[in-house]
């Protein structure tokens, strides 16, 4: 159920309160905290740097780090990791209560509520007197820019992800079918790739955990609605008559060519069931890109982006971009700053991203040798590259975005895949709830 506005930001409030007693409490003497400004330093001695995926990505960042100690040797750069799921929670503790590393990894989703503490200096002046000026990709700068709410941009974009249709390759040369290229192809090689008495179903549908954001994407890729927000800025597209109809649609596929258990199922139970020859086709990211390589090989599955329109035309939702941020309480700015450079640069940004399997934000490095190996990869880089592709900017900066995307709405989302509640009533209480909140965020610009 989508909580009234008064109650999201009165619980908000009061979490930053009880952050703000207890660090008094605890006798912190502030240093590190959100707004504090800082200095630039001597470009030398020793930074603090957060990865908020660690352990997954604490490897290659601790050889970039050591890439970046040995072309800086007068500069120590402590590395701490921090679980994806610990990040948010870890960063709002130190911005009340001190404790701020120099130079963090802030993912998209999480931009706007660090951004709005003033814990973030804006870095567009300093892309634009070093060797990144020109060299980031634009769908990603954009990403993260509107991500942050404001005008200025407050992250480094390093690396992103994009929706993508695996199917299987195997599976759609016995039926004598090509590649699902359009919309109208994908439902068609779903419905012929079902057959339900030998449990063989031709598409998966997110209907648990994460199951909005994927929605989404099949929406605007069907409606071509290319924007969020209607040309006011006030009024979400998102219950648009085409979205309503795609919406619709794409509901209806559950139970008809996908599991029954796709009521509740995530990515992982998905992801197990594909790469097991149940399934025909999955909606997922470049992130489960190497567990199809460990389980199938390279010859048994292909993915792509998503489907086109009859006219030619693809738009897709954007995916949260990864960057990496400097921290306005730094008192080393300028040693911090040589960090993200680096990190930025073309040698380090394809090491990244071909260690992640993820399209890598710096230009240069997206056209190396590494992604005609990651064919995945390098089609989803193509996409956000060529310009061709309209990426539809998802209000990352509001701050009620994870919760209207994800636990507010997903149980009315069940309802509709399971025919207790329309598409239409979906969209338009979930469109009522973002025109709020765009409303709120408006008024609070001034």
């Amino acid at each position: 159920m989508i909580k009234p506005r008064n109650s999201r930001l009165l619980t908000a409030i009061t979490l930053v309160s009880a952050l703000a007693l207890t660090a008094t409490a605890c006798g912190d003497d502030g240093s590190g905290t959100a707004g504090a400004q800082g200095a630039e330093g001597s470009g030398t001695g020793k930074i603090v740097f957060w990865d908020e995926n660690g352990g997954v990505r604490t490897a290659i960042w601790k050889e970039i780090i050591a890439d970046f100690e040995k072309a800086n040797p007068d500069i120590d750069v402590e590395y701490v990791g921090i679980a994806s799921t610990e990040a948010q929670a870890k960063y709002n503790t130190a911005i009340q209560g001190g404790g701020l590393p120099d130079v963090g990894g802030v993912g998209a989703a999480m931009l706007a509520g660090i951004t709005a503490q003033e814990a973030l200096d804006p870095l567009d002046d300093r892309i634009a007197g070093s060797s990144l000026k020109g060299m980031l990709n634009e769908a990603m700068t954009e990403n993260v820019r509107n991500a942050a709410g404001r005008d200025e941009l407050y992250t480094v974009p390093i690396s992103a992800t994009n929706g993508v249709l695996y199917y299987r390759t195997d599976q759609f040369e016995k039926a004598g079918l090509d590649e699902p290229d359009t919309w109208d192809e994908f439902y068609a090689a779903a419905e012929k790739l079902t057959d339900k008495p030998k449990n063989q179903f031709g598409y998966t549908i997110r209907g648990g955990p994460g199951s909005i954001a994927q929605a989404l994407d099949a929406m605007y890729g069907q409606s071509g609605i290319e924007s969020f927000w209607d040309a006011s800025g006030k009024k979400t597209t998102v219950n648009d008559p085409k979205n309503v109809a795609a919406l619709e649609k794409y509901a209806g596929l559950y139970r008809k060519v996908t599991p029954e258990a796709d009521l509740n199922n995530d990515f992982t139970k998905m992801v197990a069931q594909f790469d097991a020859g149940g399934i025909a086709m999955l909606n997922h990211n470049l992130g489960s890109y190497q567990d199809h390589v460990n389980a199938l090989g390279t010859d048994k599955f292909r993915g792509i982006p998503q489907p086109k329109l009859a006219d030619g035309r693809r738009v897709m939702v954007s995916n949260p971009v990864s960057g990496l941020g400097l921290m306005k309480s730094s008192g080393n700015k300028a040693a911090a700053w040589k960090f993200i450079e680096f990190a930025a640069s073309h040698a380090s940004n394809s090491k990244f991203g071909e260690s992640a399997g993820l399209i890598p934000a710096n230009k240069e490095a997206a056209e190396d040798p590494w992604l005609d190996k990651a064919e995945t990869t390098k089609l989803g880089a193509e996409a956000l590259f060529s310009g061709d592709t309209k990426i539809v900017q998802l209000p990352y900066y509001l701050p009620d975005w994870n919760t209207l995307s994800k636990a507010d709405s997903e149980a009315g989302f069940q309802k509709v895949l399971l025919g207790k509640g329309t598409a239409k009533e979906f969209l338009d209480t979930l469109a009522a709830a973002l025109d709020e909140a765009q409303a709120e965020w408006l008024d609070q610009r001034g």
